[in-house]
This record gives structure tokens, sequence and C-alpha cells, in this order.
């Protein structure tokens, strides 16, 4: 269940929940409230009204907006590298391994709650601890590439490093704009594009200890 199915799940103001519970359904909410109206333009009342509770509740959980915001980023940052993880590790064949690459971000930026909004098109980027998350997840999800290219191509680590970070924010850019483009072009198809453009640039270099890929 996501936290925006745990929000609507358990709305109904006055219900006594477990601490866990009520603090994803206090996450659910605030996604929601954040999502849709920017950091800024949001306040904790908004949050607190969207998740049926006292203000009380809220600052039990969450001391101001910006921890709330930071627990959110934490969640879906986290999101996204496991997801990139399970990737690289669903297959052994690397085009295979390219395309599922690039759906892990598609499923990323496709996902109803947009939590993705908050990681990518953050209007908050210039505050540190965000901008920090920001960074890290990007760096994480490039590492993670960086390991298998390395590993089958005998590049060095900065090496590997730059091709899977170019990798990374190809993905990243594109996905954000096929959503942003009303998918004109059926997910599936667009993951294909992208990806068969992608292994044509990596597939040039030659698997470590081999002439051919």
């Amino acid at each position: 269940m996501t936290a925006i199915e745990q929000t609507e799940a358990a709305r109904p103001r006055g219900t006594r929940l477990p601490r866990r519970a009520r603090r994803n359904q206090l996450l659910g909410a605030a996604q929601e409230v954040f999502v849709a109206q920017g950091y800024h333009a949001a306040a904790m009342d908004d949050i607190a009204e969207r998740a049926g509770v006292s203000k009380p509740v809220l600052y039990q959980h969450f001391p101001g907006k910006l921890d709330l915001y930071l627990a959110l980023l934490d969640q879906h940052c986290e999101s996204l590298i496991q997801s990139v993880r399970t990737a690289l590790a669903s297959t052994t064949d690397n085009k295979q391994r390219v395309r599922a690459t690039m759906d892990a971000y598609f499923a990323y930026v496709e996902d109803d709650g947009g939590a993705f909004r908050l990681v990518f098109e953050s209007d908050l980027t210039n505050e540190p601890a965000v901008r920090e998350r920001v960074d890290k997840v990007t760096n994480d999800c490039a590492e993670a590439i960086c390991e298998v290219i390395a590993e089958d191509t005998g590049l060095s680590r900065a090496e590997s490093m730059l091709l899977a970070s170019g990798l990374g924010g190809l993905a990243q850019v594109v996905a954000r704009s096929w959503l942003h483009s009303d998918r004109s072009v059926p997910r599936d198809q667009a993951v294909q594009l992208l990806a068969s453009l992608a292994w044509r640039g990596i597939a040039g270099f030659p698997l470590h200890g081999t002439e051919h890929h």
C-alpha cells in the first residue's frame, strides 16, 4: 500500500492509530499537499486538514514543515535507488539491463503520487539538506550503474562513473519529458526507444577480455 493509499484508508478524524501507521498517514497527506502546491505554498494547516488530524498531532511526529519534507525525500529517494538496483540485478543480459534501468525511471515518474516532483522538480533545492538528498539519489543511482559498467568493460572507476552518470541523467530527463508531454508515446514504446539509444552508445565499449559484445 502506498503512502497516499494509507492516507485514504486512515483519514477519518479521531481514529487512534499505531505510531508507524499515523506517521505513514501523515506522510501520505503531506505528499499530496507538497506535490499539488509546492513546498513554499504548502502549510502545516493544509497537511493536518488533509490527514484529518489536529495540528498538535502533526507536530508530535514532525517538528516542522522542513522535517516533514525531508522525511518524504528520504523515502522517495531510496525508492528510486532500490528500483535501479533491482533493474540492474534482474538479468545478466546487458541489453536487457539497459532497458530495465530505463524503465525503472519511467515507472518512477509515472507513479500516481507524483513523488518524483519532490525529488527532481522541488522548489526548495536552495535548501542545503534538500540539495544533499537530491545529489545523493543521483549519485547513488550512478554508482549502481557504474559498478556494472566497470565490471563488464574493465574501464576505470572514473570512466565508468562518467558513463553511468550519463545514462542515469538521460533516463531521468527523458522520463520526465515523456510525462510532461502527456505520454503521447506509449510507455513501452518510449522505454524501448530510449533503451535503443542508450544501448547503441554503451555497447560501443566491449566486454572486458573480449573483442565483441
